[in-house]
């Protein structure tokens, strides 16, 4: 694996997440997604080594690692179990970061240490049927009634959320100012009108709980008010981007284990008296491979250093989320043509990872939307 210069806690925390990976999640990652089984007990198990709450400062109980660490943590998840990164990744990145970065004192203090700890896990609830890549198309109202916002709406593809204590919604609280109308919440699940509704059963990602979030007349204390009223879409597209390099840390962590799955193999299947990793086609599939991979993670940890360094990393974060998607996707596929018959099987990890990775190019944003968000800003510069 080629490596990158890191810093002295950057290595320990990649050792330290490589080695509970190595343990704890490739010897269950077959069956919980065979089952579409999802790993509480798991993320129970993550807390304790702070991967719940790592880019969270101490003082709300966070791990308070940089971005570069929090990169390297859903990598090396990724790269024995992609749906338990995705939660993971979720987690920390959509419902901690708006609530840190928005929220009042009072409201870090209230949720950030149970989120951090693991005693709960936190959830983000964007999409709707009729609003993927267009976010500010969301229908869910907010109305103010006494002390508490009645909110109605249906929330889809909503990862953690069958289990999520806590979940950050967007809401449409003066539908005259369009985005500027929106408003962003902290719903708890035993809100009176709040209800889980499907399950989705997925391709890949098998056991990332992904479900539909129903609010029927949902009642929110008016302290639940996210931030000022009217600056949700604002809060959500800085999340998102933040969420970038979450999925682009999460395809690295798939290519690589793919890639490490087809030298494997490479090196002992043999055919006409040789072993695969002999014939100069699979050494140039591999050797792509291994370059490809290399440069989306360099990609990845430089759109994490600059948003250390509090400089914008818009552009960045949409090119590395989507270099790394889509690389890893070539990857995995070449993966699998490296263990021909066998890659088709169930039997070897490179069929989860082949189904685990499409996602990539979808969430936090479309392949399609990442070119748009690259294009507008090269243009505009």
């Amino acid at each position: 694996m080629l490596e990158l210069e890191l810093t002295e806690e950057q290595q320990m925390i990649k050792e330290m997440a490589r080695k509970f990976a190595e343990a704890e999640l490739k010897p269950i990652a077959h069956d919980i997604d065979q089952k579409a089984e999802y790993p509480v007990e798991m993320f129970k198990k993550m807390a304790e080594v702070g991967f719940m709450g790592l880019t969270v400062p101490v003082e709300y109980g966070g791990a308070g690692t940089d971005s570069v660490c929090y990169a390297i943590v859903i990598e090396e998840l990724a790269r024995a179990c992609a749906s338990t990164a995705l939660g993971v990744s979720a987690h920390n990145s959509l419902a901690m970061v708006p609530i840190f970065k928005a929220g009042t004192e009072a409201q870090r203090k209230r949720y950030l240490p149970e989120l951090a700890s693991g005693e709960a896990i936190g959830s983000f609830c964007l999409t709707e049927a009729g609003a993927g890549s267009d976010a500010a198309g969301i229908k869910t109202r907010a109305q103010l009634k006494g002390d508490k916002y009645i909110l109605s709406g249906t929330k889809v593809y909503v990862t953690n959320g069958g289990f999520a204590r806590y979940l950050v919604a967007t809401a449409i609280t003066d539908p005259e100012k369009g985005p500027e109308g929106i408003s962003a919440f902290i719903l708890h699940n035993d809100f009176s009108g709040f209800r889980v509704g499907t399950i989705e059963n997925k391709l890949g990602c098998r056991a990332s709980c992904t479900a539909e979030i129903v609010l029927e007349d949902c009642e929110v204390p008016k302290e639940n008010l996210l931030g000022e009223g009217g600056a949700g879409f604002a809060t959500f597209m800085e999340t998102l981007q933040g969420g970038r390099i979450s999925i682009g840390s999460m395809a690295v962590g798939i290519a690589q284990g793919a890639f490490e799955e087809a030298v494997q193999y490479a090196k002992v299947r043999k055919q006409f008296g040789k072993t695969l990793s002999q014939f100069q086609a699979i050494q140039h599939m591999l050797a792509n491979m291994a370059t490809e991979i290399h440069a989306a993670r360099l990609m990845v940890h430089h759109a994490s250093k600059l948003r250390d360094e509090g400089k914008p990393y818009l552009v960045e974060g949409s090119m590395a989320k989507l270099f790394a998607s889509e690389m890893a996707t070539r990857v995995c596929d070449k993966a699998l043509q490296i263990h021909g018959g066998y890659g088709y099987t169930k039997e070897y990890p490179v069929e989860r990872m082949y189904r685990d990775v499409k996602v990539c190019e979808i969430g936090e944003g479309t392949s399609e939307i990442q070119r748009h968000i690259i294009a507008r800003e090269v243009i505009r510069a």
